[in-house]
């Protein structure tokens, strides 16, 4: 393998966390009878699970029929538009911490840039912990870096750690794990493969309130 990738590890991480806004404390307009029919056959999720539109992600490489599975689709379905540290806007990743608190401060920093656009920071939002067990053998920047390695860990751009993340991937890569940009000993993975996302399952609750400034309110809910 090229000395221009990171080494690879085992990693062996249970009880991983993933904040996924709680469509239970936010729920959808409800709708009934060809709406509904309408609303289900144009999810972007249905339809790349079904082979019908072309994406970044093949509908063989998805999963279904185990615990919450729309979940773990859905984080691979519906990627950024803008793409994320390790992913591009075609194919999203699943993101975990390995401790709550480095998904909340994740979640709150990428949360807190889009409400800086407009300057409004009166927002409250709910999010379900996901928890999930995550075994494979990861690329890994947590070690010594080289300069390729610190340019993926960048505070503000994300366009050498895409970069990074599309040769891996092109490679069958399994994903990367990385020490947290936004909490500081935080450590976190980017699982490139829904199969490896296992043993999924809802944790406790979150909620986020920004009352005027940047910083938001952290809430742990049961």
């Amino acid at each position: 393998m090229s000395t221009r990738w990171p080494p690879r590890h085992e990693v062996r991480w249970d009880d991983t966390h993933r904040l996924v806004p709680d469509t239970r404390a936010h729920p959808a307009p409800i709708l009934d009878g060809p709406l509904a029919e309408l609303a289900s056959a144009t999810s972007r999720r249905a339809l790349v699970q079904y082979g019908r539109i072309p994406a970044g992600i093949h509908n063989d490489e998805l999963v279904f029929g185990v615990p919450e599975w729309p979940i773990v689709n859905a984080a691979f379905c519906y990627p950024n538009p803008l793409g994320a540290r390790f992913s591009g806007p075609d194919r999203g990743a699943w993101y975990a911490g390995k401790e709550l608190a480095t998904s909340i401060a994740e979640v709150a920093f990428h949360k807190t840039v889009e409400l800086a656009e407009t300057g409004w920071f009166e927002l409250s939002i709910t999010y379900a912990d996901f928890l999930a067990d995550i075994h494979g053998t990861f690329h890994d920047l947590r070690g010594p870096r080289s300069t390729r390695a610190g340019a993926c860990l960048s505070p503000s751009s994300y366009v050498a750690s895409q970069q990074l993340a599309a040769e891996l991937l092109a490679q069958g890569s399994s994903g990367i794990a990385y020490p947290s940009v936004r909490h500081e000993g935080g450590e976190a993975v980017a699982c490139f493969r829904p199969a490896i996302v296992a043993h999924v399952r809802r944790g406790g609750r979150v909620r986020l309130t920004w009352n005027g400034r940047p910083e938001p309110k952290v809430q742990p809910l049961k």
